[in-house]
């Protein structure tokens, strides 16, 4: 009978290791064996990108789950425990499916169901933390943290490198048993034997009926409370407020760490088994430098250490855009037209590993930062909404940097990116917590929040401008478009925001069915293709279009008028009493 790790200190540690691999094994699998198949069958890095942006998209939306995670108990099986049961089983159940989908014809399907895989994912990384959080001792936490994120190295590699390692013997099709095989071992031996406090279970159980008929309206009133929770602490602070624009730009430079590594190195020649070496040991030498970053950034400071690493992941990507423009290999090789390529691939290695060191120091020294900023009293709440921010910005950089290979090639895709990858450094001076004791102007929080609706007011209005000129933009104009989208996303969230804290304001009558608006604006492009032709198709678009520039000028006047209001409430209840 296997025993049950969560009775003792090593069984703990070794416990969430375990499960933290099988949230790795996934995002290997996707961002590295898919990736480099996908690539081999000619599939265009624009849908390679869209699809590794749309597996992080389950992430950007964790925070959405806990209520219901926190919410709906089992009392046989535990609380958490049989939700990561049912998670994993379902995980393996749907990459057993994908199977039957012929790539790249099915890719579209392919991608949802994928798609729906990683949400499962993204549950159970919910209830692993909240696990861990009611089982770890206060001595035991740090150094499960460093075991998890290793375990979810271990799995990243598992996923992607050990499945390349088995394709050559198997074929890539069979290879998605491997992986569901290597979740459901976890579940097997790790999460069955088990055994979770079963207090809080017991007493669910004991309520009933009761708890299930009023499930819902708990799950909805928790995620309102983290929403308006999680809106003050965003604006709470100059810091706080800074950290939000931080996280959604990307973690620097961030092409070697998508799919365009891999793709790339599908077209200088790469077979399978030397794709699965290089992410392996690319993934050995970023966990190591982890460790070694956050070591040294405790020692020599927090935002000094973190330019000097951000600035350093730009340095691979400039070499290897120099490296393929002297060769000539800028935009992307047909399958016929690929062959080894000796100083390239030499080039690739080199910039590669780097990238991966300066990737492994910067990534626990820039989660320690946003923790610097983040408020103590409501530290899980903002946090989390922080960590989903950096879910989004991946998304997006995996998203346009497939568009720009497309457009532009590999060495201009790097040098943007590389750019780009700098601009978080502006804000670096501003990531600091605010002194104990220091007292803001009490309306500095309600004046972010104006400021931020009138911007997202004038980003509506510039979105309509954009539209009327077909020609801005030129190759560029579908990343603007996906920069817009994240620009609606933002403005329905502060709409619905100021509508909950400002309840009964007259000027908020109409926001529900603008936020709404919003909402069909931001699906404007896979709204488009689920539905198709209409009848009148010489109409269409003029009536579409049309539709969606009326959406957009009644967000941009209730923007307007959103920030023109007092924006009472912006205070945490524990602030206001204080200075009443």
């Amino acid at each position: 009978m296997l025993p049950n790790l969560l009775a003792t200190r090593r069984g703990r540690l070794g416990a969430f290791f375990a499960l933290y691999v099988t949230e790795g094994i996934p995002l290997g699998f996707a961002v590295t064996a898919i990736a480099t198949y996908l690539r081999r069958m000619d599939v265009s890095p624009t849908e390679i990108g869209a699809f590794v942006a749309s597996f992080y998209l389950p992430w950007s939306f964790k925070w959405a789950f806990g209520p219901v995670v926190d919410v709906f108990r089992s009392a046989r099986f535990g609380h958490y425990r049989a939700w990561i049961i049912a998670m994993q089983l379902l995980m393996a159940a749907s990459l057993s499916g994908l199977v039957l989908l012929d790539l790249p014809q099915q890719l579209a399907l392919f991608t949802a169901l994928l798609f729906v895989h990683n949400t499962f994912g993204a549950v159970q990384d919910v209830a692993i933390d909240a696990l861990a959080c009611n089982t770890l001792a206060e001595n035991e936490r740090g150094l499960a943290n460093g075991l998890m994120f290793a375990g979810a190295s271990l799995g990243q590699a598992i996923g992607g490198s050990g499945v390349l390692m088995l394709t050559p013997y198997t074929g890539f099709q069979p290879t998605f048993f491997f992986v569901g095989l290597a979740i459901l071992s976890v579940t097997g031996l790790v999460v069955l034997p088990m055994k979770e406090a079963v207090a809080e279970a017991a007493a669910s159980a004991a309520a009933g009926a009761a708890r299930v008929r009023r499930g819902a309206g708990e799950v909805m009133a928790e995620m309102r409370q983290f929403s308006v929770q999680a809106f003050r602490a965003f604006l709470g602070s100059r810091g706080a407020f800074a950290g939000v624009l931080f996280c959604l730009l990307p973690a620097g430079a961030m092409s070697l760490g998508l799919a365009l590594q891999s793709n790339l190195s599908v077209e200088l020649g790469f077979d399978d088994a030397q794709v699965a070496a290089i992410t392996l040991w690319s993934t050995i030498a970023s966990g190591l430098a982890m460790v070694l970053g956050g070591w040294l950034s405790d020692r020599l400071g927090r935002r000094r250490t973190l330019a000097v690493y951000t600035a350093l992941m730009s340095l691979p990507c400039l070499y290897l855009a120099w490296m393929l423009s002297a060769q000539g290999h800028v935009m992307p090789k047909p399958a016929g037209a690929r062959t080894l390529e000796p100083v390239l691939v030499q080039a690739m290695w080199i910039a590669t590993m780097a990238y991966n060191v300066f990737m492994g120091l910067q990534y626990g020294t820039r989660t320690a930062a946003m923790m610097d900023v983040t408020n103590p009293r409501v530290a899980g709440t903002q946090f989390t909404a922080y960590m989903a921010l950096s879910n989004v910005a991946i998304a997006t950089s995996a998203s346009w940097q497939g568009i720009a290979i497309d457009a532009w090639g590999y060495p201009v895709t790097l040098l943007i990116d590389a750019a780009v990858g700098l601009l978080g450094l502006a804000l670096l001076p501003l990531l600091k917590p605010t002194p104990a004791g220091a007292v803001q102007h009490a309306d500095a929080p309600a004046q972010r929040a104006r400021s931020l609706a009138l911007g997202l007011a004038l980003a509506c209005l510039a979105w309509m401008a954009f539209q009327a000129q077909p020609a801005w933009g030129g190759k560029a104009r579908p990343i603007l478009e996906t920069l817009f989208t994240l620009g609606f996303v933002a403005a329905l969230l502060v709409l619905l925001a100021g509508r909950v804290l400002m309840q009964g304001a007259p000027a908020l009558r109409w926001a529900p069915w603008v936020a709404l608006g919003l909402l069909v604006l931001a699906l404007r492009n896979p709204l488009a293709k689920l539905l198709g032709p209409l009848p009148w198709p010489a109409l269409a678009p003029q009536l579409g279009q049309a539709m969606l520039i009326v959406l957009a000028v009644a967000a941009a006047v209730q923007l307007q008028r959103l920030s023109r209001l007092a924006w009472g409430g912006m205070e945490e209840p524990a602030q206001a009493q204080a200075q009443a």
